[in-house]
């Protein structure tokens, strides 16, 4: 078994609706997140998948949230933005674009500060 990463970095704001503390106010994080891709066998080119292309694919969806509030993207009008809702988000968007015969996504790790995770296997 074989897993390629890629790791990206945005930057956004956002609230936690409901939430008992600080969270509940705007606030920002320079957010990393990983995608890991697995396979059983390498494809012709002795790639898992190619990091130019998983990184794109990976880009298109956080594009969508770099330099906004979240909480203003229309999956999370009603949905909280919190890194769970995120790294479920990310995973749902990028399996459609990764998923195949030789390759499936694993995980999306969501990382809203140097020291705090999250990781969503679908």
């Amino acid at each position: 078994m074989f897993e390629a990463k890629v790791t990206l970095y945005f930057s956004s704001a956002h609230f936690l609706k409901d939430y008992p503390g600080n969270c509940a106010r705007i606030h920002g994080h320079n957010w990393q997140v990983t995608a890991a891709v697995r396979a059983e066998k390498l494809d012709e080119l002795g790639f898992v998948i190619d990091f130019r292309e998983l990184r794109k694919r990976l880009k298109e969806i956080t594009d969508e949230l770099d330099h906004t509030l979240i909480n203003d993207h229309p999956h999370f009008k009603e949905l909280n933005p919190s890194s769970e809702n995120i790294a479920a988000w990310i995973f749902n968007r990028l399996k459609e674009k990764i998923d195949d015969e030789c390759c499936r996504l694993h995980f999306i790790e969501v990382a809203e500060t140097r020291d705090s995770s999250i990781i969503f296997y679908g």
